[in-house]
């Protein structure tokens, strides 16, 4: 017997001494100790002390932690537990052995049309739920529509889920997400399996969602017990902020609950943010202070769109223009109104276009679109602005004349100043010479981010296109001079004479001028400095120099000592220096990215032989040599 189980004053113990109370309306109570006493843990862990609380009328402490007029107070529950754990015939186990086997398998096939239901739409990313899935919605969402569809073809199926009980139907959002939680801890585990005892790679970066939602993306690179590299993307990490030690705290925790030790990261690419890639404080810097072979490469698809984005901003000009275009952009973007107006100034084009004999038609062409803006990290987007300024130019002057009539002072302003920038030659002119130049660099920029890439094509793709930007930078200048004319006689834009002198409303004044013509400014400081910009990214100086054997040993040695042995190590000294050799003599690329790749290309050929002769596929040089 306890005394958590009395009820009333009277059956408290004869041992306790009753209080005596000389005012029991006018007492005060101290509801601090009160609230001690009533705390869960009071008569289970901390032990009671509160004595002089016992037989104080309301104030009693036994009375208030049984709840008198509370039926869920803590004692209450615990006496509710008591009595189910005692009553043996309600037990869970009791009830499933009392299930037959026609009850078992009609569970298991609701079971399992939820799960393919849940699969079905987590693989094509269609989302779960909608905003009424009441039984009187004409429109259940996803979820509830797909499992509709199947009992429609499935009698059993229908039958089964409509006798279920309405607490066992296994439709509610939390057995959802059960169910996607089980999915993708399967997946999770099989990765695991996969990379075994390699050595592996991670590949991370921040990707917020649309709720604003600041997480991380995992992927794992690994060479497979076949000696062949493997992506693996293992999941996204909810982070409160993007400092690096939080970062890292994520990474460590997200790999540490599979049994992935740190110690065997041979390699980590991130982007260039400075919370990433500091050399003191940066994620990078803190992971390599845990694991010294945990190699930071900058990740190279990513580098190489910068490259080429601020090489092309390297010329004063050009910078100003994507500077213009992303203003443009705003502008006419800024609101629903304006985008209507865009789109319908635009169809009156194309109609006029095709009214005229000056569009072919067919089925996908002239669709009407918005503008796109320049991204300097995303790929392929400068191109896709630049062809939908082009293609929306008309409609978008348009735009800016009803905003010039019709829109605030303010707004007016910077509607007249962008319409005179638009309908100058010089923006003409650099709007179609990026295109081209970028319509051209476009197809590298969406090889490196196919899922299989090959090193070879892309290592040929490189030199082509360092080809055509040159046969362009020697042939190309009289037809994108015709093109741009064209396009200006065709919209009233003022053509200058290419053979008047050039005077430069800008810096120097108008008394010390160069003395050459305006054909030269465009030819040489626009078309040439462009095109020379974009080639000298692509064709880094003393490339051929850059492969040292001294440098890839000591690479060895520092980060990978502890994957290879004494003879291993003088063994891949040797084959560097023939390696070295051969390709003094048979390489007829080498003063471009392909000394490079073929070091690559080395490095994965050599791992491979490691790798089947441990039967292991850990050698780490080539995850981190051929990552992306």
């Amino acid at each position: 017997m306890t005394l958590s189980t009395r009820s009333n004053n009277d059956d408290l113990p004869s041992e306790i001494p009753p209080k005596r109370f000389k005012n029991t309306e006018t007492e005060k109570v101290d509801l601090d100790s009160l609230k001690r006493c009533l705390n869960q843990t009071t008569f289970t862990v901390d032990g009671f002390d509160k004595w002089k609380k016992v037989r104080n009328g309301k104030a009693c402490a036994f009375l208030g932690h049984m709840g008198k007029d509370n039926v869920s107070s803590p004692h209450r529950n615990a006496e509710k537990e008591c009595e189910d754990l005692i009553n043996q015939t309600q037990h869970i186990s009791r009830r499933f052995d009392n299930f037959n086997y026609e009850q078992v398998a009609t569970n298991r096939l609701q079971l399992k049309a939820h799960i393919h239901v849940v699969l079905l739409l987590a693989l094509q990313g269609i989302p779960f739920r909608g905003h009424d899935e009441k039984s009187s919605s004409s429109n259940h969402a996803n979820f509830l529509e797909f499992l509709d569809v199947l009992t429609m073809y499935n009698d059993e199926l229908s039958k089964a889920i409509a006798k279920a009980p309405k607490n066992a139907k296994y439709t509610s959002h939390d057995i959802q997400k059960q169910i996607l939680h089980v999915l993708s801890m399967r997946v999770k585990n099989t990765i695991r399996e996969e990379i075994g005892v390699a050595k592996y790679c991670i590949i991370v970066n921040e990707a917020r969602d649309e709720s604003k939602r600041e997480q991380i993306s995992i992927v794992l690179r690994f060479v497979d017990i076949n000696g062949f590299i493997q992506e693996r993307f293992f999941g996204l990490v909810h982070v409160s902020d993007t400092a690096a030690l939080t970062l890292k705290d994520a990474i460590y925790s997200a790999l540490a609950h599979y049994n992935l030790d740190v110690q065997n990261i041979r390699g980590q690419v991130y982007d260039g943010a400075s919370n990433m890639r500091g050399e003191l404080n940066g994620l990078q810097a803190l992971i390599i202070k845990n694991c010294k072979s945990a190699y930071y490469v900058h990740c190279f698809a990513h580098w190489l769109q910068l490259a080429l984005v601020a090489a092309a901003k390297n010329v004063a000009p050009i910078h100003q223009f994507f500077d213009r275009l992303t203003f443009i952009v705003n502008i006419i973007g800024s609101s629903c109104k304006r985008n209507d107006e865009l789109k319908n100034a635009h169809a009156y084009d194309i109609a006029y276009l095709i009214a005229i004999n000056e569009l072919e038609t067919g089925r996908g062409l002239n669709q009407i679109g918005t503008l796109q803006r320049a991204i300097d990290t995303r790929w392929s987007s400068h191109l896709r602005s630049l062809k939908g300024l082009i293609k929306m130019f008309s409609a978008s002057c348009t735009v800016l004349l009803k905003i010039m009539d019709d829109g605030l002072p303010s707004q007016r302003a910077d509607a007249t100043t962008i319409y005179d920038e638009m309908t100058s030659f010089d923006f003409v002119f650099i709007l179609h010479l990026m295109k081209e130049i970028m319509g051209i660099t476009d197809i590298l920029c969406q090889t490196l981010q196919s899922k299989s890439q090959d090193i070879i094509n892309a290592m040929e793709l490189v030199l082509s296109i360092k080809n055509l930007l040159q046969q362009m930078r020697d042939n190309k200048w009289d037809d994108l001079l015709v093109k741009v004319k064209s396009f200006c006689e065709l919209r009233n834009i003022d053509i200058p004479d290419f053979n008047a002198p050039y005077i430069n409303k800008r810096g120097r004044g108008r008394a010390h001028q160069d003395n050459f013509t305006i054909e030269h400014h465009y030819r040489i400081d626009l078309f040439y400095a462009s095109i020379d910009s974009q080639l000298n990214a692509l064709n880094p100086q003393n490339a051929a120099e850059s492969f040292r054997v001294v440098d890839i040993c000591k690479l060895v040695e520092k980060f990978y000592a502890q994957d290879f042995t004494r003879d291993e190590k003088e063994q891949l000294e040797m084959q560097l220096k023939h390696y070295e050799y051969n390709s003094d003599r048979t390489c007829a690329y080498s003063s471009d990215f392909y000394g490079y790749f073929r070091t690559i290309i080395f490095c994965d050929e050599y791992c491979e032989n490691k790798a089947s002769k441990q039967n292991g596929g850990y050698f780490s040089l080539r995850c981190v040599s051929g990552i992306y």
